[in-house]
Formats: C-alpha cells, structure tokens, sequence
C-alpha cells in the first residue's frame, strides 16, 4: 500500500499484490502484479478492499496465502485480516516473503507518483 496519508486534503491509496513463487530466503520468479486505488478514508474496510480490487487484477491467481506487513492492516490479528479479504493470509514470516513485500511496496509507491 502507497499513500495512506492525507495530501493536500485528500488521500489516494494505490494497493499493488505481486504474485511470486518463493523459496525460503528468495524470490524465484515474479508473475504478475495487479494494482487498484481508492480516494477514500483509509480505515481498515477501506484497506482491505483495495487489496481485494488489487488482487482480483492479477493476470494469474497465485494460489498461495495473501502476505503482508502487519501496520498494513493496522496489527489487526490475521484471523480478522483473513475474514475480510475472503481468502487464505498470513503476516510475512520469511526472508523471501519479506522481499516480496518490499517488491509490493516499491510498485505501489511508483504507481502512486504517477498519479500524482
């Protein structure tokens, strides 16, 4: 997730889901990323949804567990993360899953300041 934060009176929040095949410690291929925005307040509903939109564009559904950060989804328990996005999640637990994440991040950021 890019852009949280209230700029200039209004938010735009660009979700970007990258789906990746992964061993323990890398990235072993990258195939395909799906991105989605909102203008809306960011609460958690609102969070989970642009990842759902974001998600739902991927060119290929990865079959794994969505991934993310916890301050993503404001440290709610994964549990409660996993009921709103309707599909299998857990926080990041490995060092390639971490690299994902940062891939996520760094995607959403520039699609954001191409908004902008």
């Amino acid at each position: 997730m890019s852009g949280r934060h209230e700029e200039a009176g209004e938010y735009l929040m660009v979700g970007a889901a990258v789906a990746a095949h992964v061993g323990s410690a890398r990235i072993r291929s990258i195939d395909g990323m799906g991105f989605a925005t909102s203008r809306g307040e960011p609460t958690l509903r609102g969070t989970t949804g642009v990842v759902s939109d974001a998600i739902r564009r991927l060119p290929t559904p990865s079959g794994g567990p969505i991934v993310a950060e916890r301050g993503e989804f404001y440290e709610e328990p994964a549990m409660t993360v996993e009921s709103l996005l309707d599909a299998e999640f857990k926080y990041v637990e490995t060092i390639a899953e971490r690299r994902v994440v940062e891939a996520a991040h760094h995607a959403a950021y520039a699609t954001r300041s191409l908004y902008l």
